[in-house]
């Protein structure tokens, strides 16, 4: 059993929850002080992906990425790099379909976050920055962690931009979720059901993960006030 589609669908899911955890909470906290006019504009176009067919979002992708489109030409012109139908070109529709689940539920932990906290650092001369990760990134912890772990469970499943935009070739883009379907249409029923298996348990850990530090979070309450006592 050749393990490459597990390992590239991890790193390609690692690499593109990290882009979409930084990129995800910059927008969303920059977006939640908005008016509400301009906020609802930009959510509409920043959530589009999350509703649009996957396969739409890999067509539209090829569009601006492809060889003959401009971006991707130009790209292809001056650095001699192809953009499509590489295994990092998996990247580019993983961080755009997992996204709009970062952003959800990051800019929600953001809107619900006390301000006066803030005021209150602002108050004794703390840095905004500093207020930032060491206040409101802490008290939001609940809703990035959220975001973080079902943008990774998104982009670890995302089949249809994927196989638009980086292909299926065995031991360079091919991913679980690819290989599954490459596995089916070809009839080996037997391997492409273990992939389905190893996929459940990824996923079961993810989710078993999630519940135990959910957990930890509700308990931390009590702790606090025990090691008080």
């Amino acid at each position: 059993m050749d393990w490459f589609p597990l390992w590239n669908s991890l790193r390609i899911a690692a690499i593109s929850t990290f882009i979409i955890f930084f990129l995800g909470i910059w927008a969303a906290y920059g977006i939640a002080k908005l008016p509400r006019l301009v906020k609802g504009v930009l959510d509409v176009i920043l959530t589009l992906p999350l509703v649009l067919p996957p396969t739409v979002v890999g067509y539209l992708l090829l569009r601006v990425l492809g060889p003959k489109r401009v971006v991707g030409a130009f790209i292809l012109s001056v650095f001699g790099v192809k953009l499509v139908m590489t295994w990092w070109s998996a990247i580019f529709a993983t961080v755009v379909v997992a996204f709009p689940l970062m952003y959800r539920t990051a800019r929600g932990a953001f809107e619900s976050f006390d301000e006066t906290l803030a005021f209150a650092g602002q108050t004794l001369g703390l840095k905004n920055s500093y207020i930032f990760w060491r206040i409101r990134m802490p008290a939001c912890r609940q809703g990035i962690l959220a975001g973080t772990v079902l943008a990774f469970a998104r982009a670890l499943g995302e089949y249809g931009a994927t196989s638009m935009i980086a292909g299926y070739t065995p031991g360079r883009t091919a991913t679980v979720a690819t290989t599954v379907y490459q596995l089916w249409r070809t009839d080996n029923d037997a391997l492409a059901f273990r992939w389905v298996c190893v996929n459940l348990a990824i996923s079961a850990v993810v989710l078993l993960a999630v519940n135990f530090l959910e957990r930890k979070e509700k308990n931390r309450p009590a702790r606090l006030r025990k090691e008080a006592a």
